[in-house]
Order: C-alpha cells, then sequence, then structure tokens
C-alpha cells in the first residue's frame, strides 16, 4: 500500500494545499489524468466539507487527509472534528449518502440534483452538489463514520 498523509488548518486557503499534494502524489504513481482529476476533486471536495462543517479551533482543531493506494483502489479519507451542534447536519449527511446510493447510475442523482438546485435558493457558496459530485464524476462509494470524540471521517473508495 502506497499512501499520503496531509494535515491542515480548518481554513479555506488551505485546499489548495491538498490539491496540489494530491495531484503530484497520483501523478507520481502514475496514474491518467482522469483519474487523477477525478481525486483531487474528490479529495477537495471532502475537505471543503470539513472546513464547513467542521469544528473551527485553529489551534487545536486540524483536518487530517489520507490517500491510500491498494491493488484495486484508491481511498480518500478526511477526518475533523465536528461541532456538537453540527448533528443535525450530520443525519442529512447519512440521509444524502443513502439517496445517492439509492440510484443504480450515478449520473441520475446528479441530473436529480442539478434539477433541484436550480429550482432552489441556497445559502451564498452552497452548491448542494458536491457529495452527489463524489459519486458521479468521481466514481466513487461514499461512507462515513462519527466516533466518541465528534471526530468525522468521511470516505470516497474509487475502484480502479
Amino acid at each position: 500500500m502506497n499512501s499520503l498523509k496531509i494535515k491542515i488548518k480548518p481554513i479555506w486557503e488551505e485546499i489548495d494545499i491538498v490539491r496540489e499534494q494530491v495531484n503530484s502524489f497520483l501523478t507520481k504513481n502514475n496514474f491518467k489524468q482522469e483519474t487523477v482529476y477525478a481525486m483531487v476533486m474528490t479529495a477537495s471536495e471532502l475537505v471543503e466539507n470539513a472546513v464547513k462543517y467542521g469544528a473551527d479551533n485553529l489551534q487545536k482543531d486540524k483536518i487530517t487527509i489520507s490517500v491510500d493506494i491498494l491493488p484495486r483502489e484508491i481511498i480518500i479519507e478526511v477526518k475533523n472534528k465536528i461541532k456538537p451542534e453540527n448533528r443535525k447536519e450530520m443525519k442529512m449527511l447519512d440521509e444524502t449518502i443513502q439517496w445517492i446510493r439509492g440510484f443504480q447510475d450515478h449520473f441520475e442523482a446528479y441530473l436529480d440534483k442539478l434539477k433541484h438546485v436550480s429550482t432552489k435558493k441556497l445559502a451564498e457558496g452552497e452548491s448542494g452538489l458536491g457529495l452527489v459530485r463524489i459519486a458521479y464524476e468521481g466514481r466513487s462509494i461514499l461512507d462515513f463514520y462519527i466516533n466518541e470524540n465528534n471526530i468525522l471521517a468521511m470516505s470516497a473508495v474509487y475502484k480502479i
């Protein structure tokens, strides 16, 4: 197994570091540009969600990103501390992942979500497309868990 581990502060400006390092790591491991793009986008979307919904203690809390290359898959996992009051968002996260899994073809989920967001007023900077983009464009299976210390671990598994 070949792995990349990154720790960043939970701030928007650090996301470019993740993009650059994931791109470099996968390129050095001879993946096609199409795969590299999909995995960089996936890592970016997961980290953006961690920044948006995570705890915001810059002195203490970090976001941990791991990219693991296995013989038949690439696993991207992002871990971050969440605020206890964000449990409502975690319920919505679970519902969204289950909704995506309900489609045999993730393209259908992507189209359905596009239709939905085109008719709904969203908060500034929010598209509501991140997770469905990971499933469709990133061709990845999403999952998550929250441990007893309020650490959220989101993973995306891409079959090689």
